[in-house]
């Protein structure tokens, strides 16, 4: 397969699960031990560039309410302001991720990118969304939020680090428990990965600068093109989905790639 044909695919397979609660990473990672890509030039720098393309759809489809937020910033301390309100909320949900990935980074990147990790990650992820589904009162607003609540989230969002856990999946997990409504979860979990994304794109920059691309630039730009407009897509109709579905149906599919993932390492 044509390598430009990989980084394609690798775009869409990157801007359709950032947003749904499958795992982006467990899907890279399943999508290059499956089919025998190229680990050196789609490896967790070419994951990175597509979370760019993944963080330009959700900039993209936020930018009113960023906007907003940016012309909150002379109100910055006035927490009855809404816009202001909703910027402490996700600054205080980012911190966990910021801990966890200064602290524990290369350990993930060197010990969890694994299938076997993802199949269990998976798997243990699905049963959290039948629970949540089940026991969540679904009946609050985001403006409800509180920063204890927040930074709750926010640890979601760390572990989420974990290839196969998903960032949105865990997030949004928490935020049903705590009673959001879906479609409400699913806007606040979104706006609090744009800095998370954007902080994983910044910390491998400088590797890439003096790396430097190559004659595997082109293929970074269509995977970042690619998975900008796929994820934009994905963000779009995945809240509107959340509005009247459960995430039962993203459980099932969990489960069934964990156990495809487990029958493709038994028969080796």
């Amino acid at each position: 397969m044509p390598a430009a044909i990989q980084a394609a695919l690798l775009g869409i397979v990157q801007g359709l699960t950032e947003f749904l609660p499958v795992s982006s990473s467990a899907h890279l990672i399943l999508a290059r031990a499956f089919f025998g890509f190229d680990s050196d030039k789609f490896g967790l720098a070419f994951d990175v560039a597509c979370h760019l393309g993944t963080l330009i759809a959700v900039v993209i489809y936020f930018r009113r309410e960023i906007a907003r937020m940016v012309g909150a910033l002379a109100r910055l301390f006035d927490l009855a302001d809404t816009d202001a309100r909703l910027m402490w909320l996700i600054v205080v949900g980012t911190l966990p991720a910021i801990v966890v990935g200064l602290l524990f980074k290369h350990q993930i990147e060197d010990h969890l990118r694994t299938p076997s990790v993802a199949a269990v990650a998976l798997a243990l992820g699905a049963v959290l969304f039948f629970v949540a589904e089940r026991i969540g009162a679904k009946t609050r607003e985001e403006r409800t939020l509180t920063f204890a609540e927040a930074f709750l989230i926010g640890g979601a969002q760390a572990i989420a680090l974990i290839p196969g856990v998903s960032r949105s999946g865990a997030t949004i997990t928490v935020a049903l428990l705590i009673g959001l409504r879906r479609a409400e979860a699913a806007r606040f979990i979104f706006l609090l990965a744009i800095p998370v994304i954007l902080g994983a794109a910044a910390s491998e920059a400088p590797k890439l600068l003096k790396a430097g691309l190559g004659d595997t630039a082109s293929l970074f730009l269509i995977g970042i093109v690619s998975s900008a407009v796929v994820g934009y897509a994905a963000v779009k109709y995945f809240i509107r989905y959340l509005a009247n579905h459960s995430l039962d149906v993203f459980a099932w599919y969990r489960l069934a790639l964990a156990a495809t993932v487990v029958i493709w390492l038994w028969r080796g």
